[in-house]
């Protein structure tokens, strides 16, 4: 496991043990950042696009 990882787990561990408010709290916390939020954006489309077929780059530009 790579230090970036460990250290996430670390993060999501102690988030997941804070008591309900307090994690809600973090979470819209973290979503008020404009950059963090464009983030979680980005990754939420990523997620439930993964499974989709890839098209060539090339096809892509040609449109």
């Amino acid at each position: 496991m790579t230090a970036s990882r460990a250290t996430a787990e670390v993060f999501l561990t102690a988030l997941r043990a804070l008591p309900k408010e307090e994690h809600q709290a973090v979470l819209a916390r973290i979503t008020e950042d404009a950059e963090w939020r464009k983030d979680l954006r980005d990754l939420t489309i990523f997620v439930e696009r993964k499974d989709e077929p890839s098209r060539p780059f090339r096809e892509l530009l040609s449109r």
